[in-house]
């Protein structure tokens, strides 16, 4: 082979590699973005810096997204901080609070993207950022997020801060939405009221912990759009939450 046949391989094979990784067209499949109303400076900082770090994230087709393993550990090192995390309906101070909000968002932006979803978990109780049934609980090293690419082609992940909102598009070849999403509730439960005695208040008075939230039973589906599977319903996850109680300290 002479020098510029040799030459004009690499470069063919170069540019193959360059249009495989770049989309031709810049489809947005499916996008979603919550907001941080109610959520403290902490929270939204973690949230923030996780967002940040799948911002450019490309997935080759099959491949499989991690969210914890792209993001990273939650730690005081990589810049998180200690945010309110609901434990047994208490909020108490935990590494990396908010970070399920990001990974709420980007889960229902690959929804509606038509992503596989491989794995997920949702929250002992309904978050406030997201209806029920569409969160997507992690948790270092156990708990995960986790996205297959079903396309031919990269799907590229972009994150959009800004104002109070935090937003997550999915890119690809073809122009979206490719399904829209649709939430059956089939219970409500309603919480109850714990009282717990506090020898330091003055006798009746009332301080309340927690309001308490309600629980519920709930189904979710995606309703593909486009294509050949257009109008079919995929059930993606049936969810029971619990009744998150009311809790009271009560002077005695």
């Amino acid at each position: 082979m002479s020098k510029l046949s040799f030459g004009l391989a690499v470069v063919l094979v170069v540019g193959a590699v360059w249009l495989a990784l770049r989309p031709p067209v810049r489809g947005v499949l499916g996008s979603y973005s919550t907001c941080f109303e109610g959520r403290s400076e902490s929270q939204q900082a973690n949230a923030l810096r996780a967002a940040r770090a799948l911002d450019g994230t490309v997935t080759v087709p099959g491949g499989v997204l991690s969210f914890n393993k792209t993001v990273g550990s939650w730690t005081a090192d990589r810049g998180y901080v200690k945010a309110p995390v609901s434990f047994s309906g208490e909020l108490l101070p935990a590494w990396g609070g908010g970070v399920c909000q990001t990974s709420t968002t980007l889960y229902n932006a690959a929804l509606i993207a038509g992503l596989e979803i491989v794995e997920r978990h949702r929250h002992l109780w309904v978050p406030s950022y997201v209806p029920p049934g569409r969160d997507a609980a992690v948790a270092q090293f156990d708990i995960d997020l986790r996205l297959r690419n079903p396309y031919p082609w990269p799907v590229h992940i972009e994150a959009r801060l800004g104002g109070d909102k935090l937003g997550f598009v999915v890119v690809g070849r073809v122009r979206g939405p490719i399904a829209q999403v649709a939430t059956e509730t089939r219970d409500i439960l309603a919480p109850q009221q714990l009282l717990h005695p506090d020898d330091h208040l003055p006798i009746g008075e009332r301080h309340i912990l927690n309001p308490g939230r309600s629980g519920c039973r709930v189904s979710v589906y995606r309703i593909c759009l486009i294509g050949k599977e257009a109008g079919q319903r995929e059930l993606v996850s049936q969810d029971t939450y619990r009744a998150m109680n009311r809790i009271v300290r009560v002077g005695w």
